[in-house]
């Protein structure tokens, strides 16, 4: 029987590889890995059962990629915990499984690995290739918080690692996934048993393990004036420094023409290096202006499968109003407000110095974002680190002006989507909350009131900061 831990499913590209009418396609190492257990667990069954219930949400990476954690640990805690076919689960062993989730054991938990397999083979992936398992991969990861890497890195250091603490959203996504695969199961007539998730009595015993003091996750508009400042001051930067050898070496033609080509070359390149840079920093500049004026997610400027967005996205109606047409999450198409100002200042330089009219049309075919090289669109990734790097300047340019810690501290936690809640925050101050809610796309108004209405802790207390006990 087999006692140590491996990943029962692999990436969601290759998922997507199985043939789901056999085990034909499986990792050797998985059927193997199954087979080792004793006949009474149903190991292969409950295999199948899972694989099967994970394909219902195979058309989303990212959701498939959780629901496969949350199943998959179920599956494993059965086998070798539990010791008990997946689909005979009792109500009992829910709640001790969720009890598991909520503190695992040491051997259950590792770092962060991004592969799951690693694979065996030359540098250009063959169908030949094998894959062997990643023996750090473990169900439960520790991770650092972002924050605590930055100082950490600040300080030239290790950061600490702290003990495993189960957030409570994640907690939340136990009840819903692992209670969504027992509802399927039933709704597949592969088991007949009471749906041993939902049928947990005192869920809230579970839900209150984990009391953080949620903070809105949006810079201060003192943070906010330095990073777009900042990504101005690299555009403008990378701008002077193009436009400074591009005249001297207009300058200085002449005298080039004398040099051999190496050194002819070599000024090429010099100057090439410095168009790119200045392209690099202005596209950055335009997508921390674009995400922050209309609260968007990354994903509405990477785009979907089924689209891609394009200068064109922008139309103006009868009214001279623009507005931001996008497919959103569940692919909702939307239609986004947009600021004149964005139309007018931010969008007019991008598409200035990308030679455009300063203005988009309904036939403009453009890609909203393309690479250096000119290839339409970004990855998530790439769009990501764009503005890290901004944020990571404006944090250093903040230290080096003297501001206290407590005035910077946020930087080292912020990404890309605290521009979406930091623009928000303030425009809820001069919105209507509805129309608000329309632009955010939240499906519940009381959504878009508790998060950025009811939770203004910093009017809250300078509401009551200078008050007084004594000679009221």
């Amino acid at each position: 029987m087999a006692t140590k831990l491996i990943p029962l499913f692999e990436s969601h590209d290759r998922f997507l590889e199985l043939n789901h009418n056999n085990l034909a396609q499986e990792q050797p190492v998985v059927i193997s890995y199954l087979a080792s257990f004793p006949d009474d667990l149903s190991a292969i069954d409950g295999y199948r059962a899972v694989r099967s219930f994970l394909r219902s949400y195979e058309g989303n990476s990212a959701t498939f990629n959780s629901y496969r954690t949350h199943v998959e640990r179920l599956l494993l805690w059965t086998l070798l915990i539990c010791k008990k076919p997946l689909l005979e689960m009792t109500r009992q062993d829910g709640e001790r499984f969720m009890e598991f989730c909520i503190k695992p054991p040491v051997d259950w938990i590792g770092p962060v690995v991004k592969a799951r397999y690693q694979r065996v083979g030359g540098r250009t992936p063959k169908p030949t290739d094998t894959f062997t398992v990643n023996t750090e991969w473990r169900p439960f990861f520790l991770t650092v918080k972002k924050p605590d890497l930055k100082l950490a890195q600040e300080q030239n250091k290790e950061p600490e690692v702290k003990p495993y603490r189960m957030k409570q959203d994640s907690i939340a996504q136990i009840f819903a996934v692992c209670g969504s695969f027992f509802q399927w199961a039933a709704d597949e007539g592969l088991s007949n048993n009471a749906n041993p998730i939902r049928a947990i009595k005192q869920k809230s015993k579970y839900k209150q393990r984990v009391v953080a003091d949620e903070k809105a996750k949006a810079l201060t508009v003192l943070q906010w004036s330095f990073v777009l400042e900042t990504a101005k001051l690299m555009a403008d930067q990378a701008s002077d420094d193009a436009k400074t050898e591009a005249i001297a070496q207009a300058a200085a033609k002449a005298d080039i023409e004398e040099l051999d080509e190496v050194d002819k070359k070599a000024l090429k390149t010099k100057l090439e290096l410095l168009e790119t840079k200045q392209k690099h920093y202005e596209r950055t500049l335009f997508i921390i202006a674009t995400i922050y004026s209309m609260y968007l997610r990354v994903s509405d400027i990477v785009g979907r499968d089924n689209w891609q967005p394009m200068m064109s996205d922008f139309r103006k109606d009868d009214h001279g109003n623009w507005w931001f047409h996008v497919i959103g999450k569940g692919n909702k198409s939307a239609k986004i407000s947009v600021k004149d100002e964005y139309i007018d200042v931010w969008m007019d330089r991008y598409r200035r110095f990308l030679n455009l009219s300063p203005r988009p049309s309904p036939d403009d075919s453009a890609p909203l974002l393309q690479s250096l090289t000119g290839r339409a669109g970004l990855s998530e990734g790439h769009i990501r680190t764009l503005v890290q790097e901004v944020f990571d300047f404006a944090l250093e340019r903040m230290r080096a002006d003297g501001f206290p810690d407590d005035d910077i501290k946020n930087l080292r936690s912020a990404s890309l989507h605290w521009l979406r809640h930091t623009s928000a925050t303030a425009d809820a101050k001069v919105r209507d909350h509805k129309d608000l809610q329309a632009d955010l796309r939240h499906q519940s108004l009381a959504t878009t009131v508790d998060t950025y209405y009811n939770s203004r802790d910093e009017e809250r207390h300078r509401s009551n900061k200078y008050l007084v006990i004594e000679d009221r």
